[in-house]
């Protein structure tokens, strides 16, 4: 990968981080810290990775996408609004009563999202019966899934992952959004889910590391998914919660709240001073 790819997945993701502060803040509410730790593997996906139509959001033949931390909902709408499933303007209208974009995926409601989430796990189990569709149905497409480390200790996680393993759903690939927090404080005083690795390879899965930050390594990773056979892939990726937000980064407290009018403007400028940046590095 050259530096412009690289420069252009830096601009994509520090453009989604903005729209996520951009919804949450007019929302008032939201979940910005994991919705900023996801934003470059969303970025990846949706820019190299997933198959993919924003003109055809039912395209029989694109990959699947499953946020199973739905409560991380606006990196997803952030997302999506940057790719061109929805206008911008959508994003001020967060959690709005009668409005497409609300607190959790709707896929009944909003173009682009594959399956309703909001129950931690359940996205996860959704996705492995879309991969075992795809392979007793003959279909070619992969299926994609964004896993919180916090929801690692849902018991649900675990079953979903045997099953996994056991149909040898190599057309799966989760990636952990490793950040280290939930909304308590740190997952190894809340629930004690690490270590990962040694769990995911005790449940017979592929097991891949990566810095959530770094796209060289992002495609490292998911090209080794590709390409094993016979059990499915996870992706640890390594990340900062709120990350490029100064005062957010590694904070629990911005797990689930809004930042006010002076926090929002700083969050701004400092994403904004960030895409400044990377606009002139790319030129």
């Amino acid at each position: 990968m050259d530096k412009q790819q690289i420069n252009t997945l830096q601009r994509i993701g520090c453009q989604i981080r903005m729209n996520i502060l951009r919804c949450v803040f007019a929302a008032k509410s939201g979940h910005p810290g994991g919705s900023l730790s996801s934003a470059d593997i969303l970025a990846w996906l949706y820019e190299k990775e997933l198959r993919h139509d924003p003109k055809n959001p039912g395209w029989e033949g694109r990959d699947r996408f499953v946020l199973s931390k739905g409560h991380a909902a606006p990196v997803l709408y952030a997302a999506l609004a940057h790719f061109g499933y929805f206008p911008a303007d959508e994003l001020d209208k967060l959690r709005h009563t009668g409005q497409m974009l609300q607190g959790h995926p709707d896929m009944k409601g909003t173009p682009g999202i594959d399956m309703s989430t909001g129950s931690l796990g359940q996205g996860f189990s959704a996705a492995c019966g879309m991969s075992l569709a795809a392979k007793k149905l003959g279909k070619g497409y992969r299926v994609y899934v964004l896993l919180g480390d916090g929801e690692c200790e849902e018991g649900q996680v675990w079953e979903a992952s045997m099953f996994a393993a056991k149909e040898k759903l190599d057309n799966l690939c989760v990636t952990l959004d490793y950040n280290g927090l939930q909304i308590d404080g740190a997952i190894a005083d809340v629930g004690g889910p690490e270590p990962f690795d040694k769990k995911f390879e005790a449940f017979g899965w592929n097991v891949l590391k990566a810095n959530a930050h770094d796209f060289e390594e992002l495609s490292a990773a998911y090209a080794q998914a590709k390409e094993t056979k016979g059990k499915p892939s996870v992706v640890i990726a390594k990340s900062t919660k709120g990350k490029h937000v100064s005062f957010m980064e590694n904070k629990a407290e911005w797990h689930g709240k809004a930042p006010n009018k002076e926090q929002y403007d700083q969050a701004m400028q400092e994403l904004s001073a960030l895409m400044e940046r990377l606009v002139k590095e790319g030129a």
